[in-house]
């Protein structure tokens, strides 16, 4: 089952008695537990119909028992295991017999970020319930996604807006909603969001910083992006999330400097390449700084510091030879 297909089905009241939701984002893991329990749960009924298990510390036989216990005031039993990918051994065979019959009054639902589907419990289980996934949006998700949430909070946002605060935030759905929410209350009763309203919220962050390094760096201009690095690395940001954001921005100028070279006309280079109109002309003044080779190389140099980063190396230092290295002319 698709999110978007879960989230109908919730709407529409058609309720599964096992479901299985994970992910490698826990944003959208955590946002869809909860419509399942506002949608099945009286929150005033809860202490009576709601029972919650961590995986990686409960027994299969209490897991059990509570999926098997009626409901009292209502129609239907919430049993919710956490961590439900670190289920031990023994919890999933005696679960085994559960998943094979469940309560039609109980909802199980198992939460996890990773799932072993070649262990029969878990297999079992994908035959038996629903199995959603939710996975983490790629950048050229992100401008749709945001105008959805911007939608959902009965607000609109022009597209290109919605690109920048994409670009601008990453696909850290939490941080991202954050801003979502900022950024509806700065415009008050205003319905359309606007790129000045993006930047009059963001600018005061740090992945503002991050955006103006990139840009520093695309355009080769050393003394700024030494002086913005130094910057961030003094006010806190983490070298592998600065890192992140770099990797990021090199991609996109990589994928346009191939169209370029492919002689596509500026007028496609936008939809070809994915990017919104409005960042088109800077990403390709950017693009023309480097021949495909020498992309290659920053990202040769960019696996090079990752490995650094987490092995322990010294961080300020050299980030600082990567900066010099990646401007070079």
């Amino acid at each position: 089952m698709k999110p978007e297909e879960f989230n109908r089905a919730v709407d529409q009241g058609e309720i599964a008695p096992l479901y299985l939701l994970y992910g490698e984002e826990p944003y959208l893991v955590e946002r869809a537990v909860k419509k399942l329990m506002d949608r099945l749960v009286d929150p005033g009924f809860r202490d009576f119909n709601l029972n919650v298990f961590y995986g990686n510390e409960c027994k299969g036989d209490e897991v059990f028992s509570a999926a098997q216990t009626l409901p009292m005031f209502a129609d239907r039993r919430v049993v919710l295991v956490k961590k439900g990918g670190d289920l031990p051994a023994a919890a999933q065979e005696i679960l085994l017999g559960y998943i094979q019959d469940p309560s039609p009054s109980t909802t199980l639902i198992l939460q996890a970020e990773k799932v072993d589907g070649r262990k029969k419990f878990f297999a079992d289980f994908k035959k038996k319930g629903e199995w959603v996934e939710f996975k983490r949006p790629y950048e050229n998700q992100l401008g749709p996604y945001v105008r959805d949430e911007v939608r959902a909070a009965g607000k609109r946002i022009d597209g290109a807006a919605a690109e920048l605060l994409g670009y601008l935030v990453g696909n850290n759905l939490q941080e991202l909603v954050s801003q979502i929410e900022k950024l509806c209350i700065y415009c008050g009763k205003k319905e359309q969001i606007t790129i000045e309203d993006v930047k009059a919220i963001v600018s005061d962050t740090k992945v503002e910083s991050v955006f103006e390094f990139t840009d520093a760096l695309g355009s080769k201009d050393l003394p700024k992006a030494l002086r913005l690095l130094t910057t961030l690395l003094q006010d806190g940001e983490a070298p592998l999330k600065v890192l992140g954001g770099v990797a990021r921005h090199y991609r996109q100028l990589w994928q346009v400097r191939e169209l370029m070279d492919r002689k596509v006309p500026s007028s496609e280079l936008a939809k070809a390449a994915g990017i919104n109109p409005y960042f088109l002309k800077k990403v390709t003044d950017q693009a023309r700084n480097y021949q495909v080779g020498e992309l290659k190389l920053v990202f040769k140099r960019m696996l090079e510091l990752d490995q650094a980063f987490k092995s322990g190396g010294i961080e300020d230092a050299l980030f600082e030879r990567f900066v010099i290295d990646t401007c070079r002319k």
